[in-house]
């Protein structure tokens, strides 16, 4: 895999030892876990430490960064020390060429018994039976003070965008798709 060479004492304790992240979560693509209980614990402790101990921009420090560029979606907070992504777009989905995942570097199936992988948390999730809910509770008043919110938070969104939010809305309940695009229009 690798060679981690000790070969001088740190220039700068601090800086070199005391920021330093090891991580086995750290790993190149097409390589996976073991189902080990405590590797499995120490693949999420390791980094949660990290992040709690030194930031959540532990990865772009001299120490740890990588000699190839690590792209993730974290932008902000302490520690960041470079030009912190500009104005591009780091979500996904998105509408404007942004990232986007990449299957062919998920983390390889493991043979149990049968196929062990990761599931798709929204195949067969209902996300729209609590707002629908929760939008049946609202009397008039309210759901127009709704409407009107939405349609501030919104104004100077692309169309195409608003259209996509407006058929999440008529998901929840169609009233509720119509209040916002009478809101919008007034």
């Amino acid at each position: 895999m690798g060679v981690l060479e000790l070969n001088r004492n740190p220039a700068n304790y601090f800086a070199e030892v005391e920021q330093a992240a090891f991580a086995p979560s750290n790993i190149v693509p097409g390589i996976g876990f073991s189902p080990d209980k405590m590797l499995q614990a120490r693949v999420f402790s390791y980094a949660d430490a990290h992040r709690y101990r030194i930031g959540a921009n532990h990865q772009s420090l001299p120490v740890n960064r990588p000699h190839s560029p690590v792209h993730t979606y974290q932008r902000d907070g302490a520690l960041r020390a470079d030009a912190n992504g500009g104005a591009s777009v780091n979500y996904e989905p998105n509408s404007f060429g942004g990232p986007v995942q990449t299957p062919e570097f998920k983390e390889p199936t493991l043979r149990i018994k049968g196929e062990a992988d990761s599931y798709d948390h929204r195949a067969g999730n209902d996300d729209y039976s609590q707002p629908r809910a929760l939008f049946a509770l609202f009397d008039a008043a309210h759901r127009q003070r709704q409407f009107s919110n939405i349609a501030a938070s919104i104004a100077g969104v692309p169309d195409f965008i608003v259209e996509r939010q407006l058929r999440h809305f008529a998901k929840v309940d169609p009233a509720y798709a119509e209040g916002v695009r009478r809101a919008l229009k007034g």
